[in-house]
């Protein structure tokens, strides 16, 4: 009796490639693109954000922002996500 097994695909977190599971890049579709995603690691591209409960660091973050000038060439903080 056939076994109806499914191949294991994810897309490739860089381009949106799908991607077999066995492939010698998996999750990757290249090595390219397995490089690109080191460099958006290395460079802090990504990151794992927890709240913050620390006063002092609330403090410290409320100041920062508060010495923030406004700047009209700069509307990035006005764009949305």
């Amino acid at each position: 009796m056939p076994t109806n097994k499914k191949a294991v695909t994810l897309r490739c977190p860089t381009c949106r490639t799908l991607v077999l599971a066995g492939d010698e890049n998996f999750p990757f579709c290249s090595d390219r693109c397995r490089l690109i995603d080191l460099g958006k690691w290395a460079s802090g591209g990504y990151v794992i954000s927890t709240a913050v409960t620390d006063p002092d660091t609330l403090d410290s973050i409320a100041e920062e922002q508060s010495k923030k000038t406004f700047n009209p060439k700069d509307d990035s903080d006005l764009r949305g996500p």
